[in-house]
């Protein structure tokens, strides 16, 4: 398989990709007409892949981008064309933490400015007189992972800091020692400094106008970086020249490079988007992206995905036997069925009840789509189809199993039918078993050639089984016998070497005895 690094990442991260795949290095040339020859392209800021460039990327799978945000990305296009858009995330977390707590001392005591006064000549103490950190009240709008870092660095600079991120829970502020504000509105009347670690999204853009400023505390100092749009650049403008804000350190803009009004204003202090460009975040990123794309490339986890659920390393070691077992459930509780489902329910019980589950729940619409499209499915688009076959997903996560350590259930209901699977996986290899299926408890492996036939409990079922297989040379490679009641009606699944005839399978169901006869192809071949 071949990658495409589009810009420059460390020599480590390529080092990893080279050892595994075909790597180019180019930075130059028409992209439009190179990446469809790639399976994985990697990128940072620089270059925005759109529905246009995306629809030309026949072969790729995975677009890694060596950094936080992914707005130069269009993740719907790709999630449409089944493609993982992966990050580094925790890669610059660091180095833009620190470079926020920098903004906020050279915004506090003009130090920029007090530096070029001083180069030209000048000693002007009076002039560059600041203020004292300890003691301010520091707003953060977001409390991600760069937001709780710079919270961490302002309380032991004796700050007050408070916060508004209406998607952290309560707890995670009171571990912080962070004040939970209520609306962005209450927390730009409080603070004396504001800094901004939001992503860029509709709801964000230009977060920061006109309205808010007026509502802003007298003498605001704003801190930005995070992205250029989320402030209205000329409300902005006009709020430093009027001094309702006292001053400003930006190391974004709206566009960039930026030589618009605000640089020609003594009370903003910029840097060009320096935030992540430290030796240790650059490294960092290029082996985490790479990391990402190799998982991607080979079918493995994809921790850091934006379009899939992510989920941390430790949580994808435990998740990751449950996968292919969650995948078989889901394409066997619809193959039972016998119809396209309203709803799947899916159930978690036991030990992994405990853990984030979402990542079952798309492995298992997987399952069920796989093979069953005009299209290449994975854990990408599998939602996206469930939706647009108006295919309604429930997830839940109860308590102990009675008689599993861990179990999942699948239902899929259609009307006023449901069909109920459940699956655990046993032993050290993890293998995915059966045990519940029509109705009865059972245990088989769950394997691609499963036959599955409900008959009358009476003596000889078994054996008139075993010859009309093999007399069709149909081998059997498992089989396991349940049934609801003594006398009544009994189940047997069996896992086969081969795909059973269309004539054999009219004999079973001819058969007297055989009330139901049901051969499953999981795997499609």
């Amino acid at each position: 398989m071949k990658v495409l690094v589009r810009e420059k990442i460390s020599e480590a991260g390529l080092e990893l990709l080279r050892q595994k795949f075909e790597v180019d290095v180019d930075s130059d040339g028409d992209l439009a007409e190179k990446i469809g020859d790639y399976d994985a392209i990697i990128i940072r800021s620089g270059t925005h892949l759109g529905q246009e460039l995306i629809d030309r990327a026949e072969r790729l799978k995975v677009i890694g981008r060596a950094g936080v945000g992914v707005d130069n990305v269009d993740v719907e296009a790709a999630s449409r064309r089944g493609i993982v858009v992966a990050n580094a995330p925790e890669s610059t977390v660091i180095s833009a933490a620190e470079h926020t707590i920098g903004l906020l001392l050279a915004l506090s005591r003009s130090i920029p400015q007090a530096h070029g006064s001083l180069k030209q000549g000048n000693w002007d103490r009076s002039r560059f007189g600041g203020l004292e950190l300890a003691g301010k009240t520091l707003g953060l709008v977001g409390l991600g992972r760069i937001g709780q870092q710079v919270a961490r660095r302002a309380r032991s600079l004796e700050m007050e800091v408070v916060a508004y991120d209406p998607y952290v829970a309560a707890g995670r502020f009171r571990e912080l020692g962070v004040e939970q504000v209520g609306s962005l509105q209450d927390l730009l009347a409080r603070s004396d400094f504001v800094s901004l670690h939001l992503t860029l999204a509709p709801e964000t853009y230009r977060l920061i106008g006109k309205e808010q400023l007026a509502a802003a505390k007298d003498g605001i100092r704003i801190v930005n970086a995070a992205r250029g749009e989320l402030i209205d650049e000329a409300a902005l403008l006009e709020a430093l020249q009027s001094g309702k804000v006292a001053g400003a350190a930006l190391d974004v803009f709206s566009s960039e490079p930026y030589s618009g009004p605000l640089l020609e204003l003594d009370n903003v202090v910029v840097t060009p988007h320096l935030a992540a460009s430290t030796e240790e975040a650059q490294d960092r990123a290029g082996v985490i992206v790479a990391e990402q794309v190799a998982a991607a490339l080979e079918g493995g986890v994809v921790t850091n995905a934006v379009n899939v659920p992510a989920v941390a390393a430790e949580e994808a070691a435990h998740l990751g036997p449950y996968l292919p077992l969650a995948a078989s459930l889901g394409a066997l509780a619809v193959e039972l069925a016998g119809s396209t489902p309203t709803r799947l329910d899916l159930a978690y019980l036991g030990e992994l009840a405990q853990h984030d589950t979402r990542l079952l729940t798309v492995a298992a619409l997987n399952g069920v789509f796989q093979g069953r499209t005009d299209q290449p499915v994975n854990y990408v688009n599998a939602p996206l189809l469930a939706r647009e076959r108006g295919i309604e997903v429930r997830e839940e996560r109860r308590g102990a199993s009675r008689d599993f350590t861990s179990l999942i259930r699948v239902t899929a209901v259609s009307g006023e039918e449901e069909t109920v699977v459940a699956g655990t996986t046993l032993g050290r290899d993890d293998e995915p078993r059966l045990v519940r299926a029509l109705g009865f408890q059972i245990e088989i492996g769950l394997e691609p050639r499963m036959l599955f036939l409900v008959n009358d409990d009476r003596p000889g079922m078994i054996g008139r089984l075993g010859t009309l297989l093999g007399e069709a040379k149909v081998n059997i490679a498992h089989m396991a016998v349940s049934r609801n009641r003594r006398s009544a009606k009994a189940l047997m699944a069996l896992t086969l070497d081969s795909v059973p005839g269309d004539d054999l399978l009219e004999r079973l169901r001819s058969e007297p005895g055989f009330v139901e006869v049901r051969f499953i192809l999981l795997e499609r071949e």
